[in-house]
Order: structure tokens, then sequence, then C-alpha cells
């Protein structure tokens, strides 16, 4: 599970703005145990994330090698 401690993520995950919640959490906090980080929900709602500076700077090295 990622680390959402103040929403319930079933709740979370019915919606899109709630998917993309759980998406920015991943990335700035990491992943729950044993799970994985969706590079093409990434890709896809990059414009969309709102990400830690460090983080998406980061990503965006990772990603696009910018």
């Amino acid at each position: 599970m990622p680390l959402i401690w103040d929403y319930d993520i079933n709740e979370l995950k019915k919606t899109k703005s709630g998917r993309l919640l759980i998406l920015e959490r991943m990335i700035n906090y990491g992943p729950g145990k044993g799970e994985k980080i969706s590079l093409s929900e990434v890709k896809k709602n990059w414009d969309k994330l709102h990400l830690d500076p460090l983080n998406k700077r980061l990503m965006e090295l990772l990603i696009w090698d910018k």
C-alpha cells in the first residue's frame, strides 16, 4: 500500500483524481512494500502530477533523459 494515512485508499481508487493522488504519493514518498510505480501511468499523467521539485527533476532525468 502506498503511504496514504489520511484517506480511504479504496475510495481513492474509484476516481481519476484519487488515482492521481495515489500516484503522486507513491512518487513523493515511495511505493509500499512490494509495489511498483507504473511508468506508463507516470508518463500519461505527467502534466497533472504535483510532485516534490527534486523528485520531479530526478524523474525527468530518468524517464526522458532531460
